[in-house]
């Protein structure tokens, strides 16, 4: 379930203000057009696009991510090389702790900077030309030069931005899978790489998963990183599991069909595994169910994730006259998708949501504008205006900065 307050006597997060507007989704990644990008690339091969983003601006300064890295709810990680040692803190790091900008062989990690940062989300709202079932997080390295963290492999899509400074990429699609022994990170033994780039700001680099790549900082510089991942199948069955026994648990006892004495007593009897299968099979999930879990498992919010009240806290009222007003829009750190009649946030299926159309466009846009609505309202018996004050209680949603 989505965690409903930050920790015990901590401060409100920033939720900062809304992310990018549906028209600012990318037609275009440089050369390609976003539809034969799709076509020809994405899940297939790398691609260098230069300059992907027509008047791409560096939406951190490493100075913010810095601050980031000192907050104990901001998963951050700092790597650092020195003649072939690597050695990770993770983070928080308080002041001072980070090396001189100046120094080589460093590099700061900071995930999920898109919910924390509203510029990192209107960037991160720009690749909604792919599912947003598939969106993991934004995370930004910063590096010095010669910083990095060695050849590796991920198991994610991800699009990686140049920000600031020069990056060398090298990658290869054929490689030897064995990794350095006795190093904190997964570093690959003997990489050889297969093609190279140097990447400049606004230019960009797409890897689908299991391609072997490293980079390296040729000065200071600031890199993007824009993940998208698939469930593994092994999360989705445990996912299932807790939600059947949640929602449906199972009833009853095996059978004993003994009907005379054994001479076997350690032999597990036939008829408890014919019982135990036949009952088994009659747990498998439908589609809706399937769909349901599917639903839960990808809006629930990361471990390091809080929601807060929004301070000052309107009353029902004043809430319904702003939101009508003004509209609303989904916290940066709210998750929520639909299908068929569903629909989740946050980890939590809503059961029956009334206005259907309006919730399906908030989570498509992650924003509501208020003539929308108050069409919604007027038009469906169920309090649509009721339910959002529910999220809004909880930090799930704000109202729309004027």
């Amino acid at each position: 379930m989505a965690r409903a307050s930050p920790r015990a006597g901590g401060p409100p997060r920033a939720t900062g203000r809304a992310a990018a507007a549906p028209d600012a989704i990318l037609r275009r990644l440089g050369p390609l057009s976003v539809a034969r990008f799709v076509a020809h690339y994405w899940q297939r091969r790398p691609v260098c696009l230069r300059q992907a983003i027509a008047g791409f601006a560096e939406p951190l300064a490493p100075e913010r991510l810095r601050d980031l890295a000192r907050d104990p709810d901001v998963e951050s990680r700092l790597v650092t090389q020195q003649r072939g040692r690597w050695a990770v803190r993770q983070g928080p790091f308080g002041a001072g702790a980070l090396p001189p900008r100046k120094r080589p062989g460093w590099t700061l990690l900071v995930q999920g900077v898109d919910l924390h940062e509203a510029s990192v989300a209107a960037l991160a709202a720009r690749f909604r030309f792919l599912p947003a079932a598939r969106f993991d997080d934004v995370m930004i390295s910063w590096a010095s030069a010669q910083g990095g963290v060695g050849p590796h492999v991920d198991q994610y899509d991800v699009f990686l931005l140049q920000a600031r400074g020069r990056r060398r990429w090298r990658i290869a699609r054929h490689f030897d899978e064995r990794l350095r022994p006795g190093l904190p990170l997964r570093i690959l033994a003997d990489f050889r790489h297969e093609d190279e780039w140097v990447l400049e700001p606004g230019d960009m680099l797409y890897l689908p998963p299991g391609v072997a790549h490293e980079g390296v900082a040729l000065d200071e510089c600031v890199t993007i990183s824009i993940g998208f991942r698939l469930p593994a199948l092994q999360e989705l069955a445990e996912a299932w599991t807790e939600r059947q026994s949640r929602v449906q648990p199972l009833a009853g006892r095996l059978a004993d069909a003994t009907r005379q004495p054994t001479r076997t007593a350690a032999r597990l009897p036939r008829s408890m595994i014919d019982d135990a299968l036949q009952r088994m099979r009659r747990t498998r999930p439908t589609r809706r169910e399937l769909r349901r879990t599917l639903l839960e498992q990808l809006t629930e919010p990361k471990p390091t994730v809080y929601f807060a009240a929004p301070r000052p806290l309107l009353g029902p009222a004043r809430f319904r006259a702003a939101a009508l007003a003004r509209g609303v829009r989904l916290d940066l750190r709210s998750r929520a998708l639909y299908d068929g009649g569903d629909f989740a946030i946050n980890g939590e299926l809503q059961d029956g949501p009334g206005a259907a159309r309006a919730l399906r466009r908030l989570a498509d846009t992650r924003a509501l504008a208020g003539p929308m609505l108050a069409a919604a309202a007027a038009r469906e018996a169920r309090n649509i205006l009721g339910q959002l004050y529910e999220w809004y209680r909880v930090g799930w949603i704000r109202l729309a900065v004027k």
